[in-house]
C-alpha cells in the first residue's frame, strides 16, 4: 500500500493512523501463528498465568516467517509513508497483556522521530482492551504537555476517570487490522482479558544529520536490547532476521546495528574468521 496525502496529513496532526485489514485472512491466521511460536518458545508464554504482563524482545525476529513482515510491501508503504523509504526498523516487543495499561507516550522527542507498529491479534472493542488515543497529544504544544497534566490521575482532577479522559477516542479493532502512531503520543488501553495478544515493529528515520545521529543514539539507548540488558546473541537483532536478510531488509537494519554496537559492543555480534 502507499499512503494517501490525505493520510499522511492525519498521521502528521494527530498522530496515529488506523488501516483496517491490512492483511487477507490468510496471511492473519499465519502472523497468528508466528507470534504464538515465538512467545511460546522464546517469549515466556509457557509460563503465562494471566496474573501479570508476559513480555518478550524482537517478536518478528524469531522465525523466518515473522522476519518477512519487515519485507511486506503493506508493512514498507505504511511505515515508508510516515518516516520515509529509507527507514530503520529498531525491534519490538511481544505480548499477552493482563489488565489496563494506563496512558503513556512511548517517548518525548518533540518531533516525528520515531513511531510504533501495533498488531492486535484478538477482537477487541471498548471495555475490552482496545487501544485508545488522544489525539494530537504527540505535540509538544498540545495542552496535556503544556499544563503537564497526570491523565491517570484524571478522576481527581476532573471527576473522570482515565478510560473516559475529554478528548480520547478508542479504535476497536480485529485481526489483521493494524495501528501506527508517533512515539510521542498518549495511549492506553483499558479491560479486556488476561491474555491480550500484540506485538509491536518500532521504528525511526533514518538518521542522515549529525543532530539526527545523536537522536538516534539517545532512542537506541534506551529502546534497544542493549538498553534493556537483554542478550540477543547478535547484537542489536536476534540472528534470524540478520541471517535471512536479502539487501532491501538490510537497508533497515544497518543503521541501528552500527550504532547500537558503538553504544554497547559488549552485546555485539562475534564475527568467526574462517581458518
Amino acid at each position: 500500500m502507499q499512503l494517501s496525502e490525505e493520510q499522511k496529513k492525519f498521521f502528521q496532526t494527530f498522530g496515529y493512523l488506523a488501516i483496517p485489514q491490512l492483511f487477507s485472512e490468510a496471511e492473519t491466521e499465519q502472523i497468528i501463528d508466528g507470534f504464538e511460536w515465538s512467545i511460546q518458545n522464546c517469549g515466556g508464554g509457557k509460563e503465562h498465568d494471566g496474573t501479570s504482563r508476559t513480555m518478550f524482545g524482537g517478536p518478528i525476529e524469531h522465525s523466518p516467517e515473522m522476519c518477512a513482515l519487515l519485507d511486506h510491501p503493506s508493512i514498507k508503504g505504511l511505515i515508508g509513508g510516515v518516516l520515509g523509504e529509507d527507514f530503520n526498523y529498531c525491534s519490538g516487543d511481544g505480548n499477552y497483556y493482563t489488565g489496563d495499561t494506563n496512558w503513556h507516550p512511548d517517548g518525548n522527542w518533540g518531533q516525528l522521530f520515531a513511531a510504533k507498529i501495533a498488531f492486535y491479534l484478538d477482537p477487541l472493542t471498548h471495555k475490552a482492551g482496545a487501544l485508545h488515543v488522544i489525539p494530537g497529544s504527540h505535540r509538544p504544544d498540545h495542552f496535556i504537555r503544556r499544563e503537564r497534566i497526570d491523565v491517570n490521575n484524571s478522576m481527581a482532577l476532573f471527576g473522570l476517570p482515565p478510560s473516559e479522559f475529554p478528548g480520547s477516542i478508542v479504535i476497536e479493532s480485529n485481526p489483521g487490522d493494524i495501528a501506527i502512531f508517533n512515539h510521542d503520543l498518549y495511549h492506553a488501553s483499558f479491560g479486556g482479558g488476561s491474555r491480550r495478544r500484540m506485538f509491536t515493529m518500532n521504528c525511526t528515520r533514518h538518521a542522515k544529520t549529525p543532530e539526527d545521529l545523536e537522536t538516534a543514539r539517545q532512542y537506541l539507548s534506551i529502546h534497544s536490547p542493549g538498553g534493556y540488558n537483554n542478550k540477543t546473541g547478535a547484537g542489536m537483532f536476534y540472528p534470524t532476521i540478520i541471517d535471512t536478510a536479502d539487501d532491501e531488509r538490510l537497508m533497515h537494519l544497518r543503521q541501528p546495528i552500527e550504532i547500537h554496537d558503538q553504544l554497547f559492543p559488549h552485546l555485539a555480534r562475534e564475527v568467526v574468521q574462517p581458518g
